[in-house]
């Protein structure tokens, strides 16, 4: 029986629309969720200029409403966190254990969002009597969504907030497995921080899991300093909007670091002219992190990396979902990693536009979609 679902859709042109889209029943190897929240960030409203029509959205928690005949890790009723990189568990990167950069399900990986084998049969999902595509995979701004097994990991803590898992799918998993996973932070270390919106602020997080002892969060925002305090930094650098490059920033970090730079730097602003920043804040055989996906042509003053540094440029915080997931609900049950305290504002669906607004002013850390 199809069911009728309340959606964000992008229509390709820089605009969306409120509408009904008609979700089919799972196939054996699908999964239908009813979405409870969905996390937004600048990809959602970047979606909107993607050329084609999209059910927008692509961090999402909810409820499994049906399974089909040869899904085992879940069941009906069970709570859900959804993730956009599906593994196909048998290519060549998924063997290396880097399913998040799966070579035949990954919708980055194809370029455009394309539609890949880790999207559910596209004729699961109509518009106007047209198959149309899920953001991601997945599309989670819409009352239900129907995805493959491997795009859901079961919540087993049942005192989370469908708002706080959201946002584990996407800008969470992306900060905190970029310092846990990617850079691999260490004990006793010293972080820095470029920008303190959603992803900056799990990067804090990260680090503090790893116990770093010196995690300096660099902004030109007073009040999201104040705010990456909360969440784990210990020092902050107001940067000025005329500081190109950050380079007396830099200078500010070596002062705090025994003059020679920190041990690990993560580039969290998506501004191109900063993408260089990092190695410019890290000590000889220092680790520099971009994280926030530039990807524009970026002009580098080679001397920047003198001498042995490392500069990476991870996807999705090298999730592996399975694994991933239960490790951050394990650290917000402890109280070692917030994520209620992230969520600025709710709004409902047809507030959509205000939620981009709120988010594209920079009034939120996080804005999370909720529906009934």
């Amino acid at each position: 029986m199809s069911i009728q679902s309340k959606s964000a859709i992008a229509k390709g042109d820089g605009s969306f629309l409120i509408d009904y889209v008609t979700v089919e029943n799972p196939q054996e190897d699908e999964v239908l969720v009813a979405i409870k929240a969905a996390g937004l960030c600048h990809t959602d409203h970047d979606s909107l200029s993607w050329g084609k029509p999209i059910v927008m959205g692509h961090e999402g928690a909810g409820i499994v409403k049906a399974i089909g005949a040869k899904v085992t890790t879940v069941k009906v009723g069970d709570a859900v966190i959804l993730n956009w990189a599906t593994p196909c568990g048998t290519c060549f990167q998924c063997k290396e254990k880097n399913q998040h950069i799966c070579e035949n399900n990954s919708p980055v990986v194809a370029g455009g969002n394309g539609y890949t084998p880790g999207h559910a049969h596209l004729e699961g999902t109509k518009w106007n009597n047209t198959p149309i595509i899920r953001s991601f995979n997945i599309g989670t701004l819409s009352e239900y969504t129907l995805v493959k097994e491997s795009a859901v990991v079961k919540n087993t803590y049942d005192k989370m907030p469908f708002p706080a898992a959201s946002i584990i799918s996407c800008g969470v998993m992306t900060g905190y497995g970029s310092a846990v996973n990617s850079a691999k932070v260490t004990k006793n270390s010293s972080v820095v921080v470029l920008g303190t919106g959603g992803v900056g602020l799990n990067v804090i997080q990260g680090a503090k899991v790893s116990k770093a002892s010196k995690i300096i969060a660099i902004d030109i925002n007073e009040n999201r300093l104040e705010m990456a305090k909360q969440f784990g930094a210990t020092h902050t650098i107001l940067a000025s909007k005329n500081d190109k490059g950050l380079l007396e920033a830099a200078k500010e970090v070596r002062n705090m670091t025994d003059g020679r730079g920190a041990d690990y730097a993560f580039e969290c602003t998506a501004i191109p002219a900063l993408g260089a920043a990092p190695l410019a804040m890290v000590r000889n055989a220092g680790t520099a992190v971009q994280v926030s996906g530039i990807e524009e042509e970026v002009l580098i003053d080679m001397s920047l990396f003198e001498w042995d540094k490392i500069y990476i440029n991870p996807l999705y915080g090298k999730c592996n979902p399975q694994t991933d997931f239960p490790k951050i609900i394990a650290h917000y049950k402890n109280s070692d990693l917030l994520l209620d305290e992230m969520i600025t504002r709710t709004y409902a669906l047809d507030n959509l536009q205000l939620a981009f607004d709120d988010m594209l002013s920079g009034k939120n850390a996080k804005g999370v979609i909720v529906f009934d």
